[in-house]
Protein backbone atom coordinates (compact mmCIF):
# COMPACT_ATOMS: atom_id res chain seq x y z
CA UNK A 1 0.00 0.00 0.00
CA UNK A 2 1.37 3.17 -1.14
CA UNK A 3 0.84 6.80 -0.90
CA UNK A 4 1.51 8.90 -4.25
CA UNK A 5 0.99 11.96 -3.68
CA UNK A 6 -2.24 12.68 -3.01
CA UNK A 7 -3.37 9.01 -3.76
CA UNK A 8 -4.34 6.41 -0.78
CA UNK A 9 -5.00 3.49 -0.83
CA UNK A 10 -6.50 0.79 1.96
CA UNK A 11 -7.98 -2.85 2.47
CA UNK A 12 -11.31 -2.34 4.50
CA UNK A 13 -10.96 -4.51 7.33
CA UNK A 14 -13.65 -7.01 9.18
CA UNK A 15 -15.30 -4.25 11.09
CA UNK A 16 -15.57 -2.25 8.71
CA UNK A 17 -17.49 -4.11 6.12
CA UNK A 18 -21.19 -2.87 5.59
CA UNK A 19 -20.60 0.84 6.26
CA UNK A 20 -21.16 3.51 3.24
CA UNK A 21 -18.37 3.67 1.32
CA UNK A 22 -18.37 8.34 1.86
CA UNK A 23 -18.79 7.13 5.53
CA UNK A 24 -15.68 4.80 5.81
CA UNK A 25 -13.60 7.57 3.59
CA UNK A 26 -15.09 10.54 5.93
CA UNK A 27 -13.79 8.48 9.39
CA UNK A 28 -10.14 7.34 7.68
CA UNK A 29 -9.33 11.03 6.62
CA UNK A 30 -10.42 13.67 9.11
CA UNK A 31 -9.70 16.40 7.71
CA UNK A 32 -11.50 16.08 4.73
CA UNK A 33 -15.49 16.91 5.18
CA UNK A 34 -17.72 14.07 4.43
CA UNK A 35 -19.46 16.39 1.26
CA UNK A 36 -16.42 16.67 -0.27
CA UNK A 37 -15.21 13.35 -0.05
CA UNK A 38 -18.77 12.52 -1.57
CA UNK A 39 -17.98 14.97 -4.47
CA UNK A 40 -14.79 13.09 -5.26
CA UNK A 41 -17.13 9.54 -5.52
CA UNK A 42 -19.20 12.06 -7.98
CA UNK A 43 -16.37 13.08 -10.33
CA UNK A 44 -14.36 9.68 -10.32
CA UNK A 45 -11.51 9.91 -8.43
CA UNK A 46 -12.39 6.91 -5.57
CA UNK A 47 -11.93 3.61 -7.12
CA UNK A 48 -13.39 -0.18 -5.48
CA UNK A 49 -11.20 -2.65 -6.11
CA UNK A 50 -9.90 -1.22 -9.37
CA UNK A 51 -13.09 0.08 -10.77
CA UNK A 52 -14.96 3.36 -10.44
CA UNK A 53 -16.88 3.52 -7.41
CA UNK A 54 -19.93 4.03 -8.79
CA UNK A 55 -22.09 5.79 -5.76
CA UNK A 56 -21.51 7.21 -2.20
CA UNK A 57 -23.57 4.80 -0.86
CA UNK A 58 -22.07 1.59 -1.53
CA UNK A 59 -21.74 -1.08 1.07
CA UNK A 60 -18.16 -1.99 1.65
CA UNK A 61 -16.81 -5.50 1.54
CA UNK A 62 -14.10 -7.08 4.01
CA UNK A 63 -10.79 -7.48 1.64
CA UNK A 64 -12.20 -4.08 -0.96
CA UNK A 65 -9.16 -1.88 -1.97
CA UNK A 66 -10.45 1.45 -1.92
CA UNK A 67 -8.18 3.93 -4.07
CA UNK A 68 -8.93 7.79 -3.45
CA UNK A 69 -7.16 10.82 -5.07
CA UNK A 70 -7.40 14.21 -3.16
CA UNK A 71 -7.05 17.07 -5.21
CA UNK A 72 -3.98 19.15 -3.59
CA UNK A 73 -5.07 22.40 -1.57
CA UNK A 74 -6.28 25.18 -3.13
CA UNK A 75 -3.60 27.90 -1.93
CA UNK A 76 -5.55 31.12 -1.31
CA UNK A 77 -5.59 33.84 0.35
CA UNK A 78 -7.88 32.32 3.61
CA UNK A 79 -11.34 34.59 4.19
CA UNK A 80 -11.40 36.30 7.43
CA UNK A 81 -15.32 35.19 9.21
CA UNK A 82 -16.99 36.47 12.37
CA UNK A 83 -17.26 33.27 14.20
CA UNK A 84 -17.41 33.31 18.37
CA UNK A 85 -13.75 32.13 19.74
CA UNK A 86 -13.43 31.34 23.34
CA UNK A 87 -10.23 33.26 24.60
CA UNK A 88 -8.47 32.52 27.30
CA UNK A 89 -5.55 34.83 27.48
CA UNK A 90 -4.05 37.43 24.60
CA UNK A 91 -1.17 39.63 24.64
CA UNK A 92 1.01 41.51 21.19
CA UNK A 93 2.66 38.06 21.41
CA UNK A 94 0.29 35.00 21.71
CA UNK A 95 -3.08 33.86 21.71
CA UNK A 96 -4.86 30.85 23.80
CA UNK A 97 -8.31 29.46 22.34
CA UNK A 98 -10.63 27.08 23.84
CA UNK A 99 -11.30 25.10 20.71
CA UNK A 100 -14.76 23.06 20.69
CA UNK A 101 -15.33 19.51 19.16
CA UNK A 102 -15.82 19.43 15.96
CA UNK A 103 -14.11 22.68 14.69
CA UNK A 104 -11.07 21.94 12.13
CA UNK A 105 -8.17 24.12 12.74
CA UNK A 106 -7.00 25.19 9.14
CA UNK A 107 -8.41 25.35 6.03
CA UNK A 108 -7.78 21.64 4.02
CA UNK A 109 -10.13 20.69 1.32
CA UNK A 110 -13.37 20.30 1.74
CA UNK A 111 -12.97 23.10 4.51
CA UNK A 112 -11.72 26.20 3.54
CA UNK A 113 -14.44 28.18 5.83
CA UNK A 114 -15.41 28.01 9.32
CA UNK A 115 -12.36 27.32 10.33
CA UNK A 116 -10.03 28.07 13.48
CA UNK A 117 -8.08 29.95 11.20
CA UNK A 118 -10.83 31.87 9.76
CA UNK A 119 -11.89 33.01 13.44
CA UNK A 120 -8.93 34.23 14.66
CA UNK A 121 -8.02 35.96 11.36
CA UNK A 122 -10.76 38.06 11.95
CA UNK A 123 -10.17 38.61 15.59
CA UNK A 124 -5.91 39.64 15.32
CA UNK A 125 -5.06 42.27 12.59
CA UNK A 126 -1.54 39.81 12.31
CA UNK A 127 -0.65 36.38 13.28
CA UNK A 128 2.57 34.55 12.16
CA UNK A 129 3.35 33.76 8.15
CA UNK A 130 5.94 30.89 8.86
CA UNK A 131 3.36 28.36 8.33
CA UNK A 132 2.18 29.99 4.95
CA UNK A 133 -1.55 31.88 4.14
CA UNK A 134 -3.56 28.04 4.88
CA UNK A 135 -2.10 27.81 8.59
CA UNK A 136 -0.82 31.89 10.02
CA UNK A 137 -0.29 31.11 13.71
CA UNK A 138 -0.57 27.90 13.72
CA UNK A 139 2.05 26.69 16.03
CA UNK A 140 0.55 23.14 17.07
CA UNK A 141 -3.25 21.84 16.43
CA UNK A 142 -5.61 19.10 17.61
CA UNK A 143 -7.97 16.85 15.90
CA UNK A 144 -11.35 18.10 14.64
CA UNK A 145 -13.04 16.34 17.01
CA UNK A 146 -10.86 16.92 20.13
CA UNK A 147 -11.63 19.87 22.62
CA UNK A 148 -9.40 22.18 24.28
CA UNK A 149 -6.68 24.18 24.70
CA UNK A 150 -4.49 25.63 21.52
CA UNK A 151 -1.71 28.49 21.57
CA UNK A 152 -1.37 30.64 18.62
CA UNK A 153 1.57 32.97 17.49
CA UNK A 154 0.47 36.77 16.37
CA UNK A 155 4.07 37.14 15.15
CA UNK A 156 6.90 34.85 13.58
CA UNK A 157 9.57 35.40 16.44
CA UNK A 158 7.01 34.23 19.04
CA UNK A 159 6.14 31.18 16.83
CA UNK A 160 10.06 30.52 16.46
CA UNK A 161 10.25 30.33 19.99
CA UNK A 162 6.87 28.06 20.76
CA UNK A 163 8.23 25.80 17.95
CA UNK A 164 11.55 25.63 19.93
CA UNK A 165 10.19 24.88 23.01
CA UNK A 166 7.82 22.19 21.47
CA UNK A 167 10.91 20.35 19.85
CA UNK A 168 12.21 20.50 22.89
CA UNK A 169 9.66 19.30 24.95
CA UNK A 170 9.45 21.87 27.21
CA UNK A 171 5.87 22.74 26.69
CA UNK A 172 2.64 21.09 29.42
CA UNK A 173 0.48 19.59 27.38
CA UNK A 174 -2.05 17.45 29.57
CA UNK A 175 -5.25 15.94 28.55
CA UNK A 176 -8.29 14.19 29.81
CA UNK A 177 -9.59 10.70 28.07
CA UNK A 178 -12.26 8.13 28.66
CA UNK A 179 -10.78 5.38 27.62
CA UNK A 180 -11.93 1.53 27.43
CA UNK A 181 -11.30 -1.18 30.43
CA UNK A 182 -9.45 -0.91 33.53
CA UNK A 183 -5.97 -0.48 34.02
CA UNK A 184 -3.83 -2.89 36.78
CA UNK A 185 -1.74 0.14 37.93
CA UNK A 186 -2.36 4.02 37.78
CA UNK A 187 -0.01 5.31 35.85
CA UNK A 188 2.74 4.78 33.38
CA UNK A 189 4.22 5.87 29.74
CA UNK A 190 3.79 4.24 26.46
CA UNK A 191 6.92 4.53 24.66
CA UNK A 192 6.40 3.08 20.96
CA UNK A 193 7.02 5.20 17.37
CA UNK A 194 4.26 6.75 15.82
CA UNK A 195 4.06 6.53 11.69
CA UNK A 196 1.70 5.77 8.71
CA UNK A 197 -0.14 2.58 9.42
CA UNK A 198 1.61 0.21 6.68
CA UNK A 199 -1.91 -1.58 6.38
CA UNK A 200 -3.93 1.52 6.31
CA UNK A 201 -1.80 4.91 4.59
CA UNK A 202 -4.80 6.84 5.70
CA UNK A 203 -4.24 5.80 9.79
CA UNK A 204 -1.41 6.27 11.98
CA UNK A 205 0.00 3.36 13.92
CA UNK A 206 2.91 2.00 16.47
CA UNK A 207 5.24 0.59 13.88
CA UNK A 208 8.98 0.51 13.15
CA UNK A 209 8.43 2.00 9.43
CA UNK A 210 9.20 5.28 8.55
CA UNK A 211 7.95 6.17 12.17
CA UNK A 212 8.78 9.10 14.81
CA UNK A 213 9.73 8.50 18.74
CA UNK A 214 6.23 8.85 20.62
CA UNK A 215 5.85 9.28 24.29
CA UNK A 216 3.15 9.15 26.44
CA UNK A 217 2.36 9.96 30.26
CA UNK A 218 -0.71 8.98 31.39
CA UNK A 219 -2.98 8.77 35.31
CA UNK A 220 -5.85 7.12 36.20
CA UNK A 221 -8.31 9.72 37.52
CA UNK A 222 -11.33 7.54 38.07
CA UNK A 223 -12.06 3.88 37.45
CA UNK A 224 -15.65 2.72 36.15
CA UNK A 225 -14.89 -1.22 35.47
CA UNK A 226 -15.12 -1.11 31.86
CA UNK A 227 -14.07 2.39 31.38
CA UNK A 228 -11.73 4.73 33.08
CA UNK A 229 -10.78 8.31 32.75
CA UNK A 230 -7.57 9.19 32.31
CA UNK A 231 -4.90 11.93 31.91
CA UNK A 232 -2.76 11.44 29.43
CA UNK A 233 0.55 14.19 29.22
CA UNK A 234 2.16 14.55 25.94
CA UNK A 235 6.27 14.45 25.74
CA UNK A 236 6.28 14.34 22.08
CA UNK A 237 3.19 15.45 19.88
CA UNK A 238 2.39 12.87 16.84
CA UNK A 239 -0.54 12.97 14.87
CA UNK A 240 -3.24 11.23 17.00
CA UNK A 241 -0.63 10.22 19.38
CA UNK A 242 -2.98 9.44 22.27
CA UNK A 243 -5.51 8.05 20.48
CA UNK A 244 -2.93 5.65 18.49
CA UNK A 245 -1.00 4.67 21.94
CA UNK A 246 -4.37 4.09 23.94
CA UNK A 247 -5.58 1.77 21.49
CA UNK A 248 -1.42 0.07 21.47
CA UNK A 249 -2.21 -0.59 25.03
CA UNK A 250 -6.05 -1.71 24.51
CA UNK A 251 -7.44 1.04 26.29
CA UNK A 252 -9.24 2.77 23.03
CA UNK A 253 -10.75 6.14 23.49
CA UNK A 254 -14.59 6.00 23.70
CA UNK A 255 -16.42 7.20 20.50
CA UNK A 256 -13.19 6.83 18.41
CA UNK A 257 -14.31 4.93 15.74
CA UNK A 258 -11.44 5.44 14.10
CA UNK A 259 -9.21 3.05 16.45
CA UNK A 260 -11.25 1.47 18.63
CA UNK A 261 -14.86 -0.39 18.27
CA UNK A 262 -17.37 1.38 15.45
CA UNK A 263 -20.28 0.87 17.91
CA UNK A 264 -22.11 3.58 19.56
CA UNK A 265 -21.88 3.37 23.23
CA UNK A 266 -23.48 5.79 26.07
CA UNK A 267 -24.73 8.68 22.71
CA UNK A 268 -20.82 8.83 22.68
CA UNK A 269 -20.57 9.53 18.56
CA UNK A 270 -17.03 11.09 18.88
CA UNK A 271 -14.27 10.32 20.92
CA UNK A 272 -14.37 11.40 24.12
CA UNK A 273 -10.71 13.35 24.73
CA UNK A 274 -10.23 17.02 25.82
CA UNK A 275 -7.21 19.25 26.09
CA UNK A 276 -7.20 20.62 29.67
CA UNK A 277 -4.12 21.91 31.08
CA UNK A 278 -1.36 24.10 28.17
CA UNK A 279 1.75 25.53 30.05
CA UNK A 280 5.00 27.45 28.04
CA UNK A 281 7.50 30.03 28.29
CA UNK A 282 6.28 33.14 27.02
CA UNK A 283 8.13 33.73 23.93
CA UNK A 284 9.00 37.23 24.94
CA UNK A 285 9.72 37.44 28.76
CA UNK A 286 10.43 33.77 29.30
CA UNK A 287 8.31 33.75 32.04
CA UNK A 288 5.96 30.12 32.42
CA UNK A 289 2.09 30.03 31.74
CA UNK A 290 -0.22 27.60 32.13
CA UNK A 291 -3.61 28.24 31.38
CA UNK A 292 -6.48 25.12 32.20
CA UNK A 293 -9.54 24.68 30.00
CA UNK A 294 -13.09 23.46 31.57
CA UNK A 295 -14.61 20.14 31.28
CA UNK A 296 -16.92 19.87 28.33
CA UNK A 297 -20.73 19.13 29.35
CA UNK A 298 -20.15 15.77 26.96
CA UNK A 299 -17.28 14.67 29.36
CA UNK A 300 -19.44 15.58 32.60
CA UNK A 301 -22.88 13.45 31.39
CA UNK A 302 -20.70 10.20 30.43
CA UNK A 303 -18.86 10.85 33.64
CA UNK A 304 -21.95 10.74 35.33
CA UNK A 305 -23.63 7.98 33.29
CA UNK A 306 -20.50 5.62 34.55
CA UNK A 307 -21.10 6.32 38.08
CA UNK A 308 -18.10 9.04 38.61
CA UNK A 309 -18.08 12.58 40.51
CA UNK A 310 -16.78 16.18 39.00
CA UNK A 311 -14.27 17.38 41.02
CA UNK A 312 -12.12 19.25 38.69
Amino acid sequence: MEKDHNTFEFIVEEEQKGTRLDVVLSLIIEEVSRSHIQKLIDIGRVEVNGAIAGSKKYKVKTGDTIKITIPEPVHLNVIPEDIPIDIVYEDEDVLVVNKPKGMVVHPAAGNYTGTLVNAILYHCRSLSSINGVIRPGIVHRIDKDTSGLLMIAKNDAAHRSLAEQLAAHSITRAYRAIVYHNFQQDEGTVNAPIGRDPKNRMKMAVTQLNSKVAVTHYKVLQRFGSFTYIEARLETGRTHQIRVHMNHINHPLLGDAVYGPKKMILGVETQMLHAKLLGFHHPKTGKYMEFESPLPQEFINVIKKLGGTINE
